[in-house]
């Protein structure tokens, strides 16, 4: 019998190649991630260190300690459904821009586009939710160890800042940014390590944090306490504001601008219903914790193109990152959910978890969290630019949005979209200047990607049903689900339905017209010029690949040579 020898790291790479050719897009980017650094940029991106802990306060106020004992597994369950139906077609269609690319393959050039804009606006919307949220994250911190108060003066207090004016959060924020970019610009290598690096960083911390609360925290919750109810802020008062004319009630809140409710007044019975809060719409309402943290795991299909072993790799980078984040994730919201000292208390602070954390532990103590939440963020940040600046270049390339020729070009020294970083970085950062925008920014991205996320899995199930055009099959998809893929994709695609409608009720109603406007705009660009104009994914022919290819290595040489 002759042994069949595995494949050399040479050899996956131009299998890789071939296979990219036969999708009709030439080897421009470098191809350096292994598997395990494809898996580590998507569970960067989760940062169970980020969403989960930013929004811990959220989920205790309205569902209190049940919301993580028993809500973060069942939205970890269902989001599995998800990132396994995306995981298959990720196996199928191992390229850059991934959703954008599958929605165009399985539902036709329109379906690609919408794709592409909703999966570009939650890409936006994700980096500029992350990184401004770390920028508070950290002013506050700062403070904490120095005991600096809210209102004192800023950088010498040249601009009149003081340290927490959003003027000066800001510019925390580009100070984050500006490294996170370099880094990202400077190579895919360096990028990968930091990622790899991110995943010891989250899983490490994650430990340490559990031992510290578990052995050397004051508070010691009983299990009949992890599984308590307790809203404490209504849901009504939470979508409620107070008018020009000095009454109170449910609103729409825009800047300085104090609207009365549309929902609440084409739905009157809402007003009841919320003043009620029953527990199933609470505790649904709280499921936003768990699953903004679920966002951004298509970065494994986005860096496909860098990937060895695209096939399998991003597949499981897509399914894995979420599930080892339910796992560690799990571990580190009942590490704090055991040592909240009151519930009320705890959800009304200004950062419950740093406030458990002091409550519980000595000010050093409190410090190294404070240390390894702020690094798992500034991580994130990090993952989250490349994700973004690739689904660009993807789009661009294919000459999806303006100044597409902007995002497609790569360096060919770096080998990386230089101009897609900067860019997209820089609309990122915009996206934050309006402080009211913030609370946009961070709730739109959640219904923005897991839209995109739905598209190609409809459409690929609407092919296995109907069995016609493209679908994912054993032979065409090596991480398959076989005749399970049907299911699990209905599952899928009725979660993602519910979360969107959910996630779009009042007090997050603001994101409803956000995104009503925004496919409004899209609608209007797509019959008034895209509709005419894009052609979907360009496929180039073989001598046209290999010309792009050795044009890049020439210019590589010579740029070496400099």
């Amino acid at each position: 019998m002759t042994e069949i020898k595995p494949k050399s790291r040479e050899e996956q790479i131009l299998q890789d190649v071939k296979d990219l050719h036969q999708l009709g897009y030439a080897q421009k980017l470098f191809r350096e991630m292994g598997g395990f650094s494809n898996f580590a940029i998507s569970f960067s991106i989760i940062s169970i260190l980020t969403g989960a802990m930013l929004l811990y306060g959220y989920g205790l106020k309205f569902a209190g300690p049940i919301i993580n004992t028993v809500g973060w597994p069942l939205v970890s369950v269902f989001t599995l459904m998800v990132a396994a139906s995306m995981a298959e077609i990720a196996s199928a269609y191992p390229t850059a821009g991934g959703l954008y690319y599958w929605s165009s393959r399985l539902g036709g050039r329109a379906a690609g586009w919408w794709t592409a804009w909703f999966n570009m606006m939650g890409q936006l919307t994700i980096t500029a939710g992350i990184d401004i949220a770390a920028a508070i994250y950290i002013v506050g911190m700062i403070q904490g160890f120095f005991g600096i108060p809210n209102d004192a003066p800023a950088l010498g207090g040249i601009f009149g800042w003081t340290w927490t004016s959003w003027g000066f959060y800001l510019f925390v924020m580009i100070l984050i940014m500006i490294p996170q970019a370099l880094i990202n610009i400077y190579g895919i290598r360096l990028t990968a390590l930091l990622n790899d690096f991110s995943v010891y960083w989250h899983i490490g911390g994650v430990f340490i944090i559990a031992i510290l609360l578990f052995f050397f925290g004051k508070t010691h919750n009983s299990w009949s306490f992890m599984l308590s109810t307790q809203n404490v802020v209504n849901p009504l008062d939470a979508s409620s504001a107070t008018f020009p004319d000095g009454t109170v009630g449910p609103a729409l809140v825009l800047g300085p601008l104090v609207l009365h409710s549309p929902l609440f007044s084409m739905f009157p019975g809402l007003v009841n219903l919320y003043k009620i809060a029953p527990f199933g719409l609470v505790f649904s309402l709280a499921f936003l914790q768990a699953q903004w943290t679920y966002t951004g795991y298509d970065a494994s299909a986005h860096v496909a193109e860098e990937t060895v072993m695209a096939r399998l790799n991003s597949a499981w980078g897509v399914f894995l990152s979420v599930a080892v984040s339910s796992v560690v994730g799990y571990l580190v919201l009942m590490a704090f959910t055991s040592a909240i000292p009151d519930v009320a208390e705890t959800a009304s602070a200004a950062n419950p978890v740093l406030f458990i954390a002091y409550s519980n532990l000595s000010k050093f103590l409190g410090d190294v969290v404070s240390l390894i939440v702020a690094g798992g963020m500034w991580l994130c940040g990090l993952a989250t630019i490349t994700s973004m600046s690739r689904m660009f270049f993807a789009f661009g390339r294919d000459g999806g949005m303006p100044f597409a020729e902007v995002f497609y070009d790569i360096d060919p020294k770096l080998r990386t979209p230089v101009k897609s970083i900067i860019v997209t970085s820089i609309l990122a950062f915009l996206l934050t200047v309006y402080s009211a925008a913030y609370y946009v920014v961070t709730s739109i991205s959640t219904i923005t990607l897991y839209i995109a996320y739905m598209l190609p899995v409809f459409f690929n199930l609407r092919n296995k049903l109907r069995n016609k055009g493209e679908f994912t099959t054993r032979e065409n998809a090596p991480w398959s689900l076989g005749k399970y893929g049907p299911i699990i994709n209905l599952i899928a695609i009725v979660w993602v339905v519910f979360i969107t409608i959910l996630f779009c009720l009042p007090p997050n109603e603001l994101t409803l017209w956000t995104t009503v406007v925004f496919a409004l705009i899209l609608v209007v660009y797509w019959f008034g010029y895209a509709n005419k104009h894009f052609t979907g994914p360009r496929k180039a022919s073989e001598e046209e690949m290999k010309r792009i290819e050795e044009e890049l290595a020439r210019l590589a040489k010579g740029r070496g040579d400099d």
